[in-house]
C-alpha cells in the first residue's frame, strides 16, 4: 500500500519493488515522473538568431540568461539570442521537440545554429562552458585561474541539488513537514553558504579577481538565498550571517547584464520584470508582462 499523507513516519516501510504512485510527490506532482521521453509531440519555434535558448526563469536558467546578456554588453553581437518560454508547469519540456534538445527534459537547453549543423547544448553548467568558449569571454585564459573558475563551477552544478532539490523541496514544496528531512538539508546549505563565504573573504570574485562563469553559476542559486528570494528561507538559514557572500551578491545584482539576465523568461513576480520571451534587446521595455497585460497580450491564449 502505497504511503499516504495522514500516516505517520513509523507506519511506513519501503516495498521489496518500488512502485509509481501518481499521487504523491507534492506541488510537482503532475510533471514528476519515472520514466525519460517525449509524452506529446511538439516542434520547438526557430527565431532569427544563431543562439536558440528554450527555457524559464529559475536558477538554472538564469544562469544562460545572464551570460548572454553579458556577453552582448561586451559587445560580442553573435550572442544575440531568442529566449523562448518553457512552461514547466504545463509539461512543455516533454514535447518531442524539446526531448530531442535535451533527452532529459531540463531547463534549460540551447541550439546554436551558428554552425553547418544545429548544435544542441543542455545542462546549465555546459551551456555556461561552451558560450564561454566560444566567446572567449568569462573564462580566465591563465590555466591556474581557469582550473579554478571550472572546478567552482562544477562545485555549483553538484551543490544546488542539495538547495533545490533538497532543502528547497522539504522545506517549501513537500506535502508535509518532515523534521529529519529538513534538518538534514538545512545543515547541508548552510555549510554550502560557509563554503561561499570563506572563499569570498579572500577574493572578490569566486576565481579570483576575474568575474566568470563560476559567479554567473553560483549567483542565481546562493545570491537569491542571500536576498531572501528563495523559499522564504532567509530568516530560517540566517543568511544575513554571511557577509561576504552578502557583499558578493549585492555587487552581481548590480551589475545591468545580471539584472536583464534575470528578466527573461519570468513568468512570476513583479511584471515589470518579468519577460516572458526575448526576442531583441528593445524588449526589455516594451514585451514585459506588465506591458503585455496592458496591451491585452497577457496572459496567452491557450491552444
Amino acid at each position: 500500500m502505497p504511503e499516504t499523507q495522514n500516516q505517520t513516519l513509523s507506519e511506513y516501510t519501503p516495498a521489496k519493488v518500488w512502485e509509481w504512485n501518481t499521487e504523491s510527490g507534492g506541488r510537482f506532482a503532475n510533471i514528476n515522473r519515472p520514466i525519460a521521453g517525449a509524452t506529446h509531440d511538439k516542434e520547438l519555434p526557430v527565431g532569427k538568431h544563431p543562439l536558440q535558448l528554450y527555457s524559464l526563469g529559475t536558477p538554472n536558467g538564469v544562469k544562460v540568461t545572464v551570460l548572454l546578456e553579458e556577453l552582448l554588453a561586451l559587445g560580442h553581437s553573435g550572442a544575440e539570442y531568442d529566449a523562448w518560454l518553457i512552461n514547466i508547469g504545463s509539461g512543455d519540456q516533454f514535447g518531442s521537440g524539446f526531448v530531442d534538445a535535451n533527452p532529459n527534459s531540463k531547463i534549460p537547453a540551447l541550439v546554436d545554429r551558428s554552425g553547418p549543423a544545429p548544435q544542441r547544448v543542455f545542462e546549465s553548467g555546459a551551456i555556461l562552458l561552451y558560450l564561454a568558449e566560444k566567446f572567449g569571454a568569462f573564462l580566465p585564459t591563465d590555466p591556474a585561474k581557469r582550473t579554478e573558475a571550472i572546478s567552482w563551477l562544477f562545485w555549483q552544478m553538484g551543490s544546488a541539488p542539495y538547495l533545490g532539490g533538497g532543502f528547497g523541496h522539504f522545506y517549501a514544496y513537500a506535502p508535509f513537514k518532515i523534521e529529519y528531512c529538513i534538518d538534514r538539508f538545512a545543515m547541508e546549505v548552510k555549510r554550502q553558504m560557509d563554503v561561499l563565504d570563506r572563499n569570498l573573504a579572500e577574493r572578490e570574485f569566486m576565481a579570483g579577481d576575474e568575474y566568470s562563469i563560476a559567479d554567473i553559476a553560483i549567483w542565481p542559486w546562493y545570491g537569491a538565498l542571500a536576498m531572501g528570494l528563495v523559499y522564504e528561507a532567509g530568516e530560517f538559514l540566517d543568511v544575513a550571517s554571511y557577509k561576504n557572500v552578502q557583499r558578493w551578491t549585492k555587487q552581481i545584482a548590480a551589475r545591468p547584464a545580471a539584472q536583464r539576465g534575470r528578466m527573461v523568461n519570468r513568468v512570476m513576480g513583479d511584471p515589470a520584470t518579468c519577460l516572458p520571451e526575448r526576442h531583441d534587446a528593445s524588449d526589455f521595455e516594451t514585451r514585459t508582462i506588465e506591458k503585455l497585460t496592458a496591451a491585452g497580450e497577457w496572459p496567452p491564449k491557450k491552444d
